[in-house]
């Protein structure tokens, strides 16, 4: 069984999340600003179906990234050198969150509700959900969205439409997190897709020591230049 919230931003500890499905641990509460800022803090994350109640998931084991050592592929680097894209940080958010919102095949649903996109929308005015997007010919075609704490940065969603524009998106945060000292991605669940860029499991109890210092530290949050991306070199 799970806990079923009450109406504070409360969450039972890690160690009741379900083994099966993996990492749920509660139903219920909102997705307002102090729901998801507590739910990032303790390393939960909301996901669920349209006409279901909000799900709240914290997976063991959990897949990170580290931002200074991101896998990029020579086919990659070559894309990257040759600025195929316009990198762009949160010009269009929510342009970026309605992409990766679209179903990936006709007829399958989105996980990524009206209702999550409107309490992200929000969590993107008040400076802590960003985007990071490649543009050609002023046409968004691909880039990723997700929430910066302290230190540590927590990937939602990404989408391409052209070839290696969420990898390029990836590669451009990994960057820019690195240098302003991010210790961590957090990318939620495994695939294949971020396993070849270099994410790795690692145990949830790890994740969530870790998680706990980066969130203490960093910036009061706000939103980013356009032009962060831009000064990037790729040797």
């Amino acid at each position: 069984m799970i806990s079923w919230l009450g109406d504070a931003p409360e969450f039972p500890p890690d160690t009741a999340a379900l083994a099966e499905p993996n990492g749920l641990i509660a139903a219920g509460g909102a997705l307002t600003p102090p729901w998801l800022l507590a739910a990032y803090r303790r390393g939960i994350f909301p996901w669920f179906s349209a006409g279901e109640p909000i799900l709240w998931w914290t997976p063991d084991p959990r897949l990170v990234l580290d931002p200074g050592h991101v896998h990029i592929s020579h086919s990659l680097r070559k894309t990257l050198r040759r600025r195929r894209f316009e990198v762009r940080a949160d010009t269009d958010f929510a342009a970026v969150v309605r992409a990766c919102a679209a179903p990936r095949e006709p007829g399958l649903g989105t996980w990524i509700t009206p209702s999550m996109q409107a309490a992200y929308r929000h969590m993107h005015e008040l400076g802590y959900a960003h985007s990071v997007e490649c543009w050609q010919d002023e046409r968004l075609v691909g880039g990723l969205y997700g929430i910066a704490l302290g230190r540590m940065f927590f990937g939602e969603s990404m989408f391409s439409l052209e070839t290696d524009a969420s990898k390029v998106a990836l590669a451009h945060l990994a960057r820019l997190l690195a240098a302003r000292g991010y210790g961590m991605i957090d990318c939620q669940m495994t695939t294949r897709h971020l396993l070849s860029m270099g994410a790795r499991e690692i145990p949830r109890a790890r994740f969530i020591m870790a998680l706990q210092q980066l969130v203490a530290a960093g910036d009061a949050p706000a939103k980013w230049a356009a032009d962060a991306m831009d000064d990037f070199d790729w040797p």
